[in-house]
């Protein structure tokens, strides 16, 4: 079992995982993945990166390449405000920054909530959705971040 999982008092697994916004829709990833949560830095520009990389920013000596998950999503683009954060993921030892709208909370999902994504027409993010989670009349998409960094550096 992995430090995310805690159980309940009926031996349940709860998953951790950090909610953020995008588009108005609620997303999450495991919190295992996440390293820390920024405010938008300064972005430098990549040279010939896919449209969805933004550059990259350097984060205590180390260059961290930022991925806009609207445009990965083909999402409309969005102008950032003072609620606009990167979160900073470590996926298979490589370390990535992603733009989002907000970051919401961190919060403990009992795996029962939990449904595997529902079969989707063609549209590119579905392939990096791992779940649904029900959770109090609200509806989390899961994002698969190993099928997700696999897929960083493709259009």
């Amino acid at each position: 079992m992995s430090d995310s999982t805690e159980k309940t008092t009926t031996g349940e697994q709860l998953l951790q995982f950090v909610t953020f916004t995008l588009n108005n829709e609620e997303y999450a990833v495991d919190i295992l993945n996440v390293q820390e949560i920024n405010r938008i830095a300064e972005i430098t520009p990549a040279p010939n990166a896919p449209d969805h990389v933004e550059g990259v920013i350097n984060l205590r000596g180390k260059v961290i390449p930022v991925i806009n998950l609207r445009k990965k999503f083909g999402l409309e683009d969005k102008k950032r405000d003072e609620t606009s954060r990167i979160i900073i993921i470590e996926i298979q030892e490589i370390t990535n920054g992603l733009i989002v709208d907000a970051v919401s909370e961190v919060l403990r999902i009992p795996s029962s909530l939990i449904e595997a994504a529902p079969p989707m027409s063609s549209d590119i993010h579905a392939n990096y959705i791992k779940g649904i989670a029900k959770l109090d009349g609200r509806l989390i998409i899961l994002l698969d971040m190993n099928q997700l960094a696999g897929d960083t550096t493709s259009t």
